[in-house]
């Protein structure tokens, strides 16, 4: 069973990730299209714009949040389970 679940889950995995490259891959087309037909903007200088933090770093934040924030919800779970768990002891009974 666990053989077919990881199986299952790996294929999941792996479409999910053929279909993002396969997004990038068109998004990188689009915006080669766009640029190619669209006038050079002149730079724009805001105030205060050197504070705001770079997509990147919004992302990586992003990501780390959520990382934690699962890593909090698997071990409640994980600590439910064995709250309703009969013990070892129980068993043997």
């Amino acid at each position: 069973m666990v053989s077919t679940t990881q199986e299952v889950q790996d294929e999941i995995l792996n479409t999910v990730r053929k279909s993002q490259e396969t997004v990038i891959e068109a998004v990188k087309a689009w915006v080669e299209a766009i640029q190619s037909v669209t006038p050079k903007l002149p730079s724009v200088s805001l105030p205060l714009a050197d504070r705001l933090p770079k997509p990147e770093e919004v992302v990586a934040n992003a990501y780390d949040f959520a990382e934690k924030l699962l890593a909090g919800q698997r071990k409640f779970a994980e600590d439910m389970v064995k709250t309703l768990t009969p013990g070892e002891d129980s068993k043997a009974a």
